[in-house]
């Protein structure tokens, strides 16, 4: 199988879907893995590394889709893309298409086979491939709320851990999973005074347990979350329906209580976001203020960390992509049901039902 790495052109995406050590692996099961020049120069690989590991450099990014049976990226395919993307290719990506119709409809009209890293999913209900990003993303939420705390950032001047004698910050993660847990845990390695909600008392219970003492667990439900977000100088968004859009749990009357000058991070945005004031942003332009509160929703948030988020993300998807190119998608699908999961869009059709009912449309289950 020919395997094509584009560079990515999202707003500040430095990470690429494939050390040169995944491209070797790949080349040594006898695939040819094609990758655009400079795509991985910005997570630390040179071409002459891809070159040394087998790989072919080709100078643009339409080579790369033209020559590519299975295409590997970090992010979704974005506009200028949506005409590279061809009937039957297989794409192997970040999707969430549960955060945008536009994305969504193109791929329908492409014909393509778009199999979504987050929702490649275990029998025990883990998602492999969204793990090593979420915890990426949960420490640097606490990290980025931290650094916008600040006052000359726009936040309401509050360090984090406090000093004796003054109260720290009060940070409210919402969401016990892998990002919250990541988030909460940093938080707390500041010094802060942190609440994780969660509607799963037996996750509650888990978390009690490991975490330091300075972490305090709350059932989640809407008088709690208000109370909670009333007072909190950070609020992090950390929610995770699969495939699906993130339910509005911070709503807008919710931040207008909250105080002037706090930080909201929503790490759910790539779904739409867990609260009812947040937009995508980006690396370059990252903040905004609702009713004096200051929101940071960058929907890429490892892509600040590229030489970490690369090499963790290709230690997650190279067995799978191995599966793939090795079989040819239909067969990986029908012999892994954690692959199976993935597909989100198939030649026309949505085969993921959080796909289908975001966008109300037609759900068609892929029979393999």
């Amino acid at each position: 199988m020919v395997i094509g790495v584009p560079k990515e052109i999202k707003n500040n995406e430095n990470r690429v879907a494939l050390t040169p050590s995944g491209a070797h692996e790949l080349a040594m099961h006898g695939h040819k893995v094609c990758v655009q020049t400079s795509a991985g120069t910005n997570s630390g690989f040179a071409d002459e590394d891809y070159i040394a590991a087998g790989a072919e450099i080709l100078p643009s990014i339409e080579d790369v889709y033209a020559a590519a049976e299975m295409v590997m990226k970090v992010k979704e395919p974005i506009e200028p893309e949506y005409a590279l993307v061809r009937r039957g290719q297989l794409v192997f990506t970040y999707f969430h298409f549960a955060s945008s119709e536009a994305l969504t409809r193109a791929m329908i009209t492409s014909g393509a086979v778009c199999c979504a890293y987050e929702t490649v999913e275990r029998g025990d209900g883990t998602l492999p491939l969204l793990i090593p990003m979420s915890e990426i993303a949960g420490r640097m939420a606490a990290q980025e709320g931290a650094y916008y705390l600040e006052r000359p950032r726009g936040g309401r001047g509050i360090l984090m851990g406090g000093v004796p004698g003054v109260r720290p910050a009060k940070v409210v993660v919402i969401g016990g999973g892998v990002v919250g847990t990541a988030a909460a845990r940093v938080a707390a390695g500041m010094g802060a005074d942190v609440t994780i909600c969660d509607i799963s008392l037996r996750r509650l219970s888990y978390l009690a347990d490991v975490m330091p003492a300075n972490v305090r667990t709350l059932m989640s439900n809407a008088f709690n979350l208000r109370e909670e977000v009333r007072r909190a100088d950070l609020v992090i968004g950390s929610v995770l329906i699969p495939g699906a859009s993130a339910p509005k749990l911070v709503t807008a009357e919710m931040v207008r209580g909250m105080k002037r000058g706090a930080v909201i991070v929503d790490v759910a945005i790539d779904q739409g976001g867990c609260c009812e004031t947040s937009h995508p942003t980006t690396h370059e332009n990252p903040t905004y203020y609702v009713d004096g509160v200051l929101h940071y929703a960058v929907a890429n948030i490892p892509g600040a960390v590229p030489c970490t988020s690369t090499a963790a993300l290709t230690n997650a998807t190279l067995p799978y992509a191995v599966q793939l190119a090795d079989k040819g998608w239909k067969r990986a699908c029908r012999e892994s049901m954690e692959l199976y999961r993935g597909l989100n869009v198939v030649e026309g059709k949505v085969t993921y039902q959080g796909v289908a009912e975001a966008w109300n449309l037609p759900y068609d289950p892929l029979g393999l």
